[in-house]
């Protein structure tokens, strides 16, 4: 029998837990990459209409919305604008706050926008102070593009909601929301919120300010493009 020498044992010690961690590592996979976000369930609409803040309606505008997703091969099946419609014509009134679901909401680059309807809109103080994550550098199109903002030519920052602070419709008899997104006349007002939240005292996400008109030249001149926020309501 041939014994082994102190020195042959501890070499044999020393090698076999080296050997064991060299199996144990695996080689990673030729071009191997992190797995895909989740399929994004909010985005700001890469165009508008066209045709000023006259979509027909919310259902034109949820309509918009839904060909965007569709064509960016989003697999939802119900998307929502969101806008506020005011009583008008013995309809009550709508609230955007209440057409979207109920979250989380995340944009194309899997980065969470908002955890739930009471996030979105900061309805507790706690909530309120921490705020949501819609900003300019989470705010982008279906296609994961950045909007054109503040210092951008041109400016579109202008996002048509026709909503409060808290995401519902003005009670007021003025007109907030281009007769209901039919109209793209000169006159008339649409509320919008500044994506990037920038613009002087006008930092509002969702409710910054109303356009100078409803038309395609009118929502330009007030920095805006007719744009809209969509959002995954199932």
């Amino acid at each position: 029998m041939k014994l082994r020498t102190p020195l042959a044992t501890t070499l044999l010690c020393l090698a076999a837990p080296f050997a064991a961690a060299q199996t144990a590592v695996p080689t990673p996979a030729p071009g191997a990459s992190a797995p895909p976000p989740p399929p994004f369930t909010f985005f700001v609409t890469s165009t508008g209409a066209g045709n000023g803040a006259n979509y027909g309606g919310l259902p034109g505008a949820d309509a918009h919305c839904q060909k965007l997703a569709d064509a960016a091969g989003n697999p939802y099946k119900t998307w929502r604008a969101y806008l506020s419609a005011q009583a008008a014509n013995g309809q009550p009134a709508v609230h955007a706050r209440e057409r979207i679901g109920k979250g989380p909401w995340t944009n194309v680059r899997g980065q969470v926008i908002a955890r739930d309807v009471a996030h979105l809109h900061g309805d507790e103080l706690e909530l309120a102070r921490l705020g949501n994550n819609l900003s300019r550098g989470t705010a982008l199109t279906e296609k994961g593009e950045p909007v054109k903002g503040q210092g951008d030519r041109p400016n579109e920052h202008d996002i048509l909601t026709g909503s409060t602070t808290d995401g519902r419709a003005f009670p007021d008899g003025a007109d907030k929301t281009c007769r209901n997104y039919t109209s793209s006349a000169e006159d008339g007002s649409a509320q919008v919120g500044h994506f990037d939240r920038t613009g002087g005292n006008n930092t509002s996400w969702n409710s910054a300010h109303g356009s100078r008109g409803c038309s395609q030249a009118k929502l330009i001149s007030s920095g805006g493009a007719g744009l809209l926020y969509c959002f995954a309501a199932q």
